[in-house]
Parts: structure tokens; C-alpha cells; sequence
């Protein structure tokens, strides 16, 4: 698995993962979905890496992904920022164009 990230989003991620040193976990987000199937592909910053944690390939930052998670994920990700959100895109098409520096934040208390 491999995460590209743009110039712009990386611009963008530096601002805040130079205040916190995290690393970065792609996630699938059921909360409030009904069921595990149900989510949305997101992105966040997480303090330490799980046991459960797969690497995925990305030159600019340690980034990770749920092992369990992987299946809702393509093989090919890129990560860009437009507007003032980042949005997670693969050769398919957009998986969330809507993500937001504080969702990034979300993570670092719960997982």
C-alpha cells in the first residue's frame, strides 16, 4: 500500500504534526455509521503505533494503516489539500474530500 502526498498537503501536515510529532494512521471511521461497514476513509494523527498497525509506503512521513482496515482502502492513495481541507483520493476517485485539521487532531486522544 502507498500514500502520495502533495506538496500542498504536506505543507499543510507539517504545521501541525511539528507541534505534536505523531505519526499518521489511515483510518476507516464507522462512529455513528450503524455498523462496521459503514464509514468513511479518513486520515489522523495518532501519538504510538498499535500492534495491529501495518506500514504504508510514504517517503515524507511514518504512516500507517489498521491491518483489519486495509480492505476499504486502495492500493494507491494520494493525499491532497484545496479549499482548507485535505481530501483522499485514489485512481477510483475521491474517498473523502472533506477532511479537516481538527479531524486530523481527533484521533490523538482516542486511538
Amino acid at each position: 500500500m502507498e500514500l502520495l502526498i502533495t506538496d500542498k498537503a504536506w505543507e499543510e501536515l507539517q504545521t501541525i504534526q511539528s507541534q505534536t510529532s505523531l505519526y499518521l494512521l489511515l483510518w476507516y471511521d464507522t462512529e455513528g455509521c450503524g455498523c462496521g461497514v459503514n464509514g468513511m476513509a479518513t486520515i489522523r494523527f495518532v501519538k504510538q503505533r498499535q500492534p495491529s498497525y501495518k506500514r504504508v509506503f510514504n517517503p515524507r512521513i511514518l504512516t500507517f494503516i489498521e491491518e483489519q482496515q486495509e480492505i476499504f482502502f486502495s492500493e494507491k492513495l494520494t493525499l491532497d489539500y484545496e479549499q482548507g481541507l485535505f481530501r483522499l483520493k485514489s485512481h477510483e476517485g475521491i474517498l473523502n474530500p472533506f477532511i479537516s485539521k481538527q479531524q486530523l487532531t481527533r484521533g490523538i486522544t482516542k486511538v
